[in-house]
């Protein structure tokens, strides 16, 4: 009993000294110093902190507390927790040339579970990768495991989905005609306008499974404006062989008939060569008023001039679009008008166009009263005949029409014959007799015109 008595006791003493050593001896040199800096003169003070026992109760407060801390932090730090790894992308090993791959998520989420220092480890080890190996699989539909590169053993992880459904189909090819849409046109300096596109190829491979590409209604060469340096015009060769690809000016993109993305295939080349020639054409067009279509003036009014604030406008864009059009239309609301009115009026770009010099004018309209002329021997023409039909009237007398025309005096008496149209369209109409309205046109949008008999009869047949 004694031999243990001695060995405890040993013990002990080795205990109170490191305790002495590591605690007490350091503690006791910092209150001294802190006492000798701020606390002179305090004798009750002195007789406190530099009695043994209330340093070695001092040393067993601050011993205690921090025992506590770093058992708090410990426990922390071994108890159980799980965390989410959200959008993890999915590897998968096959054969990429013999086979395509359908099914599988772009990405997954992983659970991991164990301790938080653990789980911290395991966070910064590795680069998470998400496997999906089918290098021993052939054609077919299989379930599939999916499985997580981690690191630490002592972390257990959960994948979802853990099983995938997946399909493999022999890879097969097919030669898809190319076009191409320009996206982002509005980045293009609005006097600038993109007159040409050609592309290097006409045609592209597209692989897949056959059931894919069965699906596929149009490929098409996307032409991001966008991302083209274009600030002039001239002649573009964009070749995005070498640039990666989200930041290329021209993807290739393949489209069912709905018009939607078709998925999962690979069109070779996956970029096309494109040369495109920017031209900046322009004319000047008249602007010229029209009254809106359904509005009427006051019973008994007309107007008697419509003058612009701007005469003429310049006008940028698609060359074929713009050499149709004779005129800037800027249209005011009349109804009901009974007096002279200054009206602003916003000009709206017709289609094709890019770019107005002007793009807002004011109209002075000046009200008279409302006269009435008639136009006779206005000769009736046809229009959209079908190409294998002649046609002509039931009546030598609707061969001609009489003309009426309403506004202002000083206007409709300036009107002559030549500059009325008067005709009956003939869509859609086969052999027989048919009766037909009579519409009449003129190049005056200040004169209401309408024809004084409103329907003939047309007999058509077959051209003999």
């Amino acid at each position: 009993m004694k031999a243990i008595g001695h060995f405890f006791m040993k013990i002990l003493k080795a205990l109170y000294s490191v305790f002495d050593k590591l605690i007490i001896t350091p503690i006791s040199r910092l209150i001294y110093l802190i006492n000798k800096r701020f606390n002179k003169g305090n004798n009750l003070l002195d007789k406190i902190l530099y009695r043994k026992k209330s340093t070695i109760l001092f040393s067993l407060l601050i011993a205690v507390s921090t025992f506590l801390v770093v058992n708090s932090r410990a426990v922390s730090l071994v108890e159980k927790e799980s965390e989410i790894l959200s959008n993890q992308p999915v590897t998968v090993v096959y054969n990429k040339e013999k086979y395509v791959v359908e099914g599988v998520p772009d990405t997954v989420d992983v659970i991991l579970m164990g301790r938080k220092s653990d789980l911290y480890l395991a966070k910064q080890l590795g680069d998470h990768q998400i496997v999906l190996d089918l290098s021993d699989y052939k054609t077919g539909e299989y379930n599939v495991k999916l499985k997580y590169n981690h690191s630490v053993e002592s972390v257990t992880y959960k994948i979802d989905p853990s099983t995938v459904k997946v399909t493999i189909s022999d890879k097969v090819s097919s030669a898809k005609t190319l076009t191409y849409d320009l996206l982002n046109q509005d980045a293009l300096d609005n006097k600038l306008n993109i007159s040409e596109v050609e592309l290097k190829d006409s045609e592209v491979i597209v692989k897949g499974s056959k059931s894919t590409l069965d699906k596929i209604a149009s490929v098409k060469a996307l032409i991001d404006v966008s991302k083209l340096k274009i600030d002039s015009s001239g002649t573009y060769d964009i070749d995005d062989t070498n640039v990666e690809l989200e930041n290329r000016a021209v993807s290739l993109v393949a489209y069912d008939k709905d018009g939607l993305v078709v998925k999962n295939v690979e069109i070779v080349p996956d970029t096309m060569p494109v040369t495109i020639k920017v031209d900046s054409y322009y004319v000047d067009l008249p602007v010229t008023v029209i009254p809106d279509g359904d509005a009427k003036l006051a019973n008994g009014y007309a107007i008697e001039s419509a003058t612009p604030s701007v005469t003429s406008v310049r006008v940028y864009g698609d060359q074929e679009s713009i050499k149709n059009l004779s005129y800037i239309p800027a249209k005011i609301n009349v109804d009901g008008l009974s007096k002279d009115k200054t009206y602003s009026v916003n000009l709206t770009k017709p289609t094709g166009v890019r770019y107005m010099s002007e793009t807002n004018v004011s109209v002075a309209v000046k009200v008279a009263e409302e006269s009435t002329k008639e136009l006779a021997g206005i000769s009736m023409q046809y229009k959209n005949l079908g190409s294998d039909y002649v046609a002509n009237t039931i009546s030598i007398d609707d061969t001609t029409t009489t003309v009426i025309l309403k506004g202002a005096s000083t206007i409709i008496n300036a009107i002559t014959a030549d500059k009325v149209y008067a005709y009956v369209d003939l869509s859609g109409l086969g052999v027989g007799t048919h009766e037909v309205p009579v519409k009449i046109e003129g190049d005056n949008h200040l004169v209401t015109y309408s024809p004084k008999v409103k329907t003939i009869q047309i007999k058509i047949a077959n051209k003999s």
